[in-house]
C-alpha cells in the first residue's frame, strides 16, 4: 500500500499554500503529476484538475467541492471524509465506490466497461 507523501514540486507547493489560482496559472499543458500526494485538509475549490494525475493521492478531509475530475486520474485515491458537493468524477467511478471511499477511506477502484 502506498502512503501519502509531500511531493517535491513547485506546483504541489502552491497547493499546500492554498494558492489555487497560482497553481491554475502555472500549470503546464499536458499531464500534471500529483501521484501519491498528501492533500489532507486542504481547500482545493476552484482547482483546474483537468489532466492531473492524482493516482494514489490522499484527500482526507479535503474540500473538493465543485472540482471537475472527469479528465483526471483518481485510481487508488482516498476520499475519506472529503467534501465533494458539486464535484464531477470520472465515469469509470461508480457512486458506490465514491461513497465507500468517503465513508471508510477505501482506495478508489475504476470499473471496467
Amino acid at each position: 500500500m502506498s502512503h501519502p507523501k509531500i511531493l517535491n514540486s513547485p506546483l504541489y507547493a502552491l497547493l499546500r499554500k492554498d494558492d489555487i489560482s497560482g497553481f491554475n496559472k502555472e500549470r503546464p499543458q499536458g499531464t500534471v503529476d500529483m501521484r501519491g500526494g498528501d492533500f489532507r485538509g486542504l481547500d482545493l475549490r476552484e482547482l483546474n484538475a483537468e489532466d492531473v494525475d492524482f493516482t494514489d493521492a490522499y484527500f482526507r478531509a479535503t474540500d473538493l467541492r465543485g472540482i471537475d475530475f472527469r479528465k483526471s486520474s483518481l485510481e487508488g485515491a482516498s476520499l475519506a471524509h472529503a467534501q465533494i458537493s458539486g464535484a464531477y468524477f470520472p465515469p469509470e467511478l461508480s457512486a458506490d465506490e465514491i461513497l465507500m471511499s468517503m465513508n471508510f477511506g477505501t482506495r478508489l477502484r475504476y470499473r471496467t466497461r
